[in-house]
């Protein structure tokens, strides 16, 4: 009875020993400005998020908080995600750039990843996708589809990164029609759905029989579908808001670039670095094409799309000249990322002032 006590004894301890000692999950953190809603920017990262849940389990608990302001409520919010036990953090816009290293700066222990800036730190790595390879691609789409020559671009806020996808967008374009225009209308916001929409409309009045757009809703989708002209979507597969309108996407895929950071810090191996990846390796896609899209200009897009793949071309090589005309890239010169990542002028064909 005793040496039976004693096994129940020695049982429970060794249950309470594992108990105190279980590794408890990772808590990852997401930061984001919009809503995750069904399509856009923030919906490819809230994806991603959900396919790390289902490859780590209960490895790892994932917080989101949805509809962050840039600025000092963003840092609020980051704030508030350290200070409750979350080990990696990823902030999702690039207006969250200096509130993650103010916060990272008070909470060295905790990892930051931010998504489309240019500032690292010890704990605070950076990363982004090259989407301005799938902006080419849906240019050359573009290029086969309009028939008016003028394309309407509605663009969030000009930055470098906005400003990469209306020219490698433009250059797509003008490498199948050297003639088409492209009119860019500026919204100041990543997400608007009413302006969004206004703006679709006036560059429809403008006699744009394409729309597409740097800004995270599906409303410039959705006025092309009524409209009964095309649209080019970004950020994610919108086809769902406009079936016939819908030529096909800019997508950014972001599922395997999480699960390698997540990887990374249950092994202890994670360190600040940053990344900017494309077709190559997966982090830029270009979506399904619709019906419409002839089948001859698919297999072109594809057979370009593997070039780029194996950086056998690059969508930005010369010669590339701007909206006034001063050449920037001489014949058969590729533009170098420093280059790329500082982007401040149009190229030729772009019509509209960068304000």
């Amino acid at each position: 009875m005793k040496n039976t006590f004693k096994i129940l004894c020695l049982m429970l301890s060794l249950s309470i020993s594992a108990f105190c000692f279980a590794k408890e999950p990772l808590k990852i953190g997401f930061v984001y400005v919009s809503s995750t809603g069904e399509a856009g920017w923030t919906y490819t990262h809230d994806q991603a998020r959900l396919n790390l849940e289902k490859v780590f389990g209960d490895k790892i608990k994932t917080t989101f908080i949805e509809n962050v302001a840039e600025g000092p409520d963003a840092e609020r919010v980051i704030t508030q995600l350290a200070q409750s036990g979350h080990e990696l953090i990823f902030t999702t816009s690039f207006g969250y750039m200096n509130p993650t290293l103010k916060v990272a700066k008070r909470f060295p222990n905790v990892k930051f990843e931010h998504a489309t800036g240019y500032k690292q730190a010890a704990n605070v790595g950076t990363y982004f996708d090259r989407i301005y390879e799938a902006r080419y691609l849906t240019g050359v789409v573009a290029g086969y589809m309009t028939k008016t020559n003028i394309v309407g671009y509605i663009g969030a806020f000009p930055i470098p990164e906005v400003v990469r996808g209306i020219n490698a967008f433009t250059l797509g374009l003008r490498s199948v029609k050297p003639d088409a225009v492209v009119k860019v209308v500026w919204v100041n916001t990543w997400f608007d759905p009413a302006k969004e929409r206004e703006a679709a409309n006036s560059l429809i009045d403008q006699k744009a029989d394409i729309i597409t757009f740097h800004t995270d809703s599906p409303a410039a989708v959705q006025a092309a579908e009524d409209a009964g002209i095309y649209a080019v979507g970004y950020h994610s597969d919108m086809s769902a808001f406009g079936p016939k309108a819908h030529l096909t996407a800019a997508v950014h895929n972001w599922n395997g670039f999480y699960v390698k950071k997540v990887q990374a810090v249950l092994d202890g191996t994670w360190k600040a670095d940053d990344v900017w990846e494309g077709i190559g390796s997966g982090m830029t896609e270009i979506a399904p094409f619709n019906k419409a899209v002839p089948e001859d200009v698919v297999n072109k897009v594809n057979a370009l799309s593997k070039q780029i793949a194996a950086k056998t071309f690059h969508p930005f090589t010369g010669p590339i000249k701007d909206q006034s005309g001063k050449l920037i890239l001489a014949e058969g010169e590729v533009m170098q990322d420093k280059d790329l990542l500082g982007m401040s002028y149009y190229v030729q064909g772009v019509d509209g002032n960068l304000k």
